[in-house]
């Protein structure tokens, strides 16, 4: 399918690959996508930028930097960046099309239904687009397709007005007449209001007063303040709605002062927010933040999952706006017929972004499909073919992790790996990083690799949830799998994927990278002949994740089975025994921040005598070391600071010191590698990788039981 990237300061399009009808969403064929001149053409103006110029922009980017120079070390960094500059981003969050499948979980809609869709990342401009419940409405019978794209413009103007609470005979000021100042124009005038435009556009003026609006002021050949002070008979504003963008705070305080006393000013657009008490303090004013569509914005439960608010208590959601917006359009409260003042084929996206950039730009600028009838779910991207005497990888998930550690290692290791498929769910980034790591093809359809005879591995780096089943279906089709932490999230899956490895005998691994760290070696090395049992105290120092944050939810599992698993393993490595007993307990929390696998004290028993214990905390510092950890052993103590030093006390032996943190993910894929072509196929133990796992899930137990 044909989609729209801004990249390197220009919009332009590409063939990638079609999403899959996920679960809870609706797959839609695109007619037409609305181009936002402000927002996206920022967006567009900014993809031009150097990382230089943008840390100029933002100094606060600077320490960022120098701490992934100084864990990563300079080359890694400089591919990073040079990875997220060369790849282009998605742009487009209001759509309208017909739906062509609704997936597992969506009950109201069906295929043929025409839908508008709104969503940055969501509502693309692309040929298909999937879309979640919350995030679409239904197109009335007797409304086109070209006016119901501005769904998402139409419901942020909505909002606006809702927070607005304007009533018949007020006196409404909207300053900024581009799109959204033109519909709040409208939306204000059908309430009833008399309302005062402001934009130094005299062609927006003029068009706004066509569309009902009552006075519209040029602030730069008239003193705004003085001419609504006029109008209103010098009481002023009953409110003013800002739907310009400025970077100047002159725009916000002279609103206020064009309100009355007990006034309102509803910020729409992004203008600056330094504030001068006195006008707001005198006449106690009310500054209200419109968020977007409406309540619903941002909150992952409504949009993602689909979980709606309660109708008596939320009346006007972003989806309730979406359909009022289309309502008002239906009945002719609104004509914006007047504001589509262009509409190119989308491989003309170029020349119409180019075309907002010049004086008179239009107001409301679409994007015309007619493409393929069926979505295309493989694009091939080179010529390049499956690779002899090496390990032909279909990387499955092609998130920031993989494309900043992975790839580069698998590109470092090409006498072993070759890069054959990429798989992502976003069809734009999977041809991006399959562009990238130079792949033979890009996906959004796993079954495509599992059907190709040249792939002999997966690497899964998806969220956690997917792990278990996408490795079981991976060693099925007789795949070998690498799969990143956690092997599994429960103990039915992770039973049921143990016996199907067992029986095809496949080789797999988990990303437990630690073990393979030269550290880790240099300690297992020096108390491999102990003659007592050791004592091993490691602290994660994991720093705080909100609430609402993906690892959280079903999908990630927790920060103990989907973090922590990690030094489960390490636990097991250094004392290869197994775990006879696991307790854990955490703190208290006295209010929502934290969770009770946040912050957790683990330990667990050996059957060589062994003690190991984890404290894993978020409620540390980010200003110490992230991971630290002491093994006490036969009089010795080897000291681990953040895989960068090992310092060994009360022995001759040497401890070890790099240049860069060193945590084994380059080690990790060479013996992977090897145990695939030479070995028996597992890197680590399958009773390691079980028993790391199954720690985590009794943790998991005893913290909910609250111990």
């Amino acid at each position: 399918m044909k989609q729209v990237f801004a990249g390197r300061g220009k919009a332009f399009f590409e063939k990638v690959p079609a999403p899959i009808t996920a679960d809870n969403e609706v797959l839609v064929r695109v007619s037409y996508s609305c181009i936002s001149a402000g927002t996206e053409s920022s967006s567009v103006r900014a993809s031009g930028k150097s990382p230089i110029q943008k840390l100029i922009e933002k100094p606060k980017n600077v320490k960022k930097l120098l701490e992934m120079i100084k864990k990563q070390g300079i080359g890694n960094t400089v591919l990073k960046i040079k990875g997220r500059l060369n790849a282009g981003s998605p742009i487009g969050y209001s759509a309208s099309g017909t739906v062509i499948e609704a997936g597992k979980g969506i009950v109201d809609i069906k295929a043929h239904d025409r839908v508008a869709c709104a969503g940055t990342g969501i509502a693309n401009h692309a040929e298909f687009i999937s879309v979640p419940r919350n995030l679409l409405v239904k197109i009335p019978d007797n409304l086109g397709m070209e006016q119901a794209a501005t769904v998402a413009l139409g419901s942020i103007a909505l909002q606006g007005v809702r927070r607005a609470g304007c009533g018949i005979g007020e006196i409404a000021v909207v300053i900024g007449l581009g799109i959204l100042g033109q519909l709040t124009v409208q939306m204000l005038r059908a309430a009833g209001c008399r309302v005062i435009g402001i934009d130094t556009d005299r062609r927006r003026g003029d068009i706004a007063v066509s569309c009902g609006l009552s006075r519209s002021i040029d602030p730069g050949k008239a003193d705004s303040v003085q001419e609504v002070g006029s109008f209103s008979g010098g009481r002023g504003a009953d409110a003013v709605i800002i739907t310009a963008a400025s970077a100047s705070s002159g725009i916000i305080n002279q609103a206020m002062e064009m309100c009355r006393r007990k006034g309102r000013v509803i910020i729409v657009g992004a203008v600056g927010m330094d504030l001068k008490r006195e006008h707001f303090y005198k006449k106690e004013l009310d500054v209200l933040i419109s968020t977007s569509y409406g309540p619903g914005r941002y909150d992952e439960k409504y949009e993602k999952d689909g979980i709606d608010y309660p109708y008596g208590y939320v009346r006007w959601t972003e989806n309730r706006n979406m359909a009022d917006y289309l309502r008002m359009l239906c009945e002719k409260t609104l004509d914006i017929a007047p504001l589509i003042e262009k509409i190119y084929p989308v491989e003309d996206a170029g020349r119409a972004f180019n075309d907002l950039s010049g004086a008179g730009r239009p107001l409301i600028t679409l994007l015309r499909y007619e493409g393929d009838p069926a979505p295309d779910r493989k694009i091939v991207v080179s010529a390049r073919k499956a690779g002899r005497d090496v390990l032909n990888v279909a990387l499955v998930g092609a998130g920031g992790f993989a494309k900043s550690m992975h790839i580069p290692n698998l590109e470092r290791l090409s006498g072993m790996y070759n890069i054959r498929a990429v798989v992502d769910k976003a069809g734009g980034n999977a041809m991006m990083t399959a562009k990238l790591c130079r792949a033979s093809y890009a996906t959004t359809d796993f079954d495509e690799v599992m059907k190709d005879k040249d792939v002999d591995a997966v690497f899964i780096t998806t969220r956690h949830n997917l792990h278990a089943k996408m490795a079981m279906a991976a060693a099925r089709a007789g795949k070998a799998v690498f799969t990143e932490k956690p092997m599994s999230l429960s103990s039915d899956e992770l039973e049921e994927l143990t016996g199907i490895l067992e029986e095809k005998k496949t080789p797999f691994t988990v990303g437990f990278n630690r073990r393979f760290s030269p550290f880790a070696a240099r300690i297992k090395s020096i108390v491999k002949d102990r003659i007592n049992p050791m004592i091993v105290n490691y602290r994660m120092n994991a720093g705080f994740i909100p609430a609402e944050h993906w690892v959280h939810s079903q999908e990630g599992g927790g920060r103990n089975i989907g973090e922590a698993c990690h030094i489960y393993d390490l636990f097991n490595f250094l004392t290869e025994a197994e775990a006879s007993s696991v307790t854990a307990s955490s703190i208290t929390p006295r209010n929502d921040k934290f969770r009770r696998n946040d912050n957790f004290i683990a330990t667990v028993k050996y059957a060589d005598g062994s003690v190991c214990s984890l404290i894993y905390t978020a409620l540390g510092s980010r200003d110490v070391s992230k991971e630290r950890m002491d093994v006490y052993s036969d009089g010795r103590i080897l000291s681990l600071d953040d895989y960068k030093t090992l310092t060994v006390f009360g022995s001759g032996e040497k401890g070890l010191e790099t240049a860069v943190q060193d945590k084994g993910h380059f080690e990790e894929l060479k013996r992977f590698g090897a145990a695939v072509k030479e070995g028996d196929g597992y890197p680590i133990p399958l009773w390691q990788l079980v028993q790391a796992t199954m720690i985590s899930f009794k943790v998991e137990q005893e913290l909910s039981d609250g111990r």
